[in-house]
């Protein structure tokens, strides 16, 4: 599997958001409709967090790497904040079930966040907290990790829902309404 594009073929300024939350097809769907006119200027389904090189849907699926099924997100900060994507996370999908979205059972579809500096980790872990105290009382599980080596999903898994509009979505990914977090 190959890396995701490197920096340099973005504008400087450019950062990168690394999230799990269950099947990346439907993670994938949901931040493209929702941030493709707000900051967002690639996103990618892979695999990340386990210790198998060169993963491979099957072996994911097996739950034996290790891997997460993941969406890492390139972005422009002036237009869309990390802390925006965040949010946006924690209210498409269930962050309180373990290894698990609806259906999907199992390690890869575990709630993960996975940080690529000081600065995501430390908004990571204040979203984290808020979002579990304030929305989902006291019942979040999601991991937040550092971002290991990311591996891109086959070419078939890239914008899946796209070509397949009929395709399997997880009933679990929908946006809630939830009031806006505390400062």
């Amino acid at each position: 599997m190959s890396s995701p594009a490197s920096p340099q073929a973005f504008p400087a300024g450019s950062q990168t958001a690394t999230v799990a939350a269950g099947c990346f097809w439907g993670v994938e769907h949901m931040y493209r409709k929702a941030f493709a006119n707000n900051g967002l200027l690639d996103a990618r389904v892979g695999y990340i967090g386990g210790d198998t090189k060169n993963p491979n849907y099957r072996n994911v699926c097996s739950g034996r790497t290790g891997h997460a099924e993941a969406l890492q997100v390139t972005y422009d900060p002036e237009k869309v904040s990390y802390r925006q994507l965040l949010e946006f996370f924690y209210k498409m999908h269930d962050p309180t079930t373990p290894n698990r979205q609806g259906p999907d059972v199992g390690s890869q579809y575990r709630s993960a966040i996975f940080f690529h500096n000081e600065e995501q980790e430390r908004i990571a872990k204040d979203i984290t907290d808020k979002v579990n105290k304030e929305w989902w009382k006291g019942k979040v599980i999601t991991e937040v990790i550092p971002a290991g080596e990311w591996y891109d999903a086959e070419k078939y898994h890239q914008l899946y829902l796209d070509k397949n509009p009929r395709g399997y979505e997880c009933p679990s990914h929908f946006l809630r309404k939830f009031p806006h977090l505390s400062e």
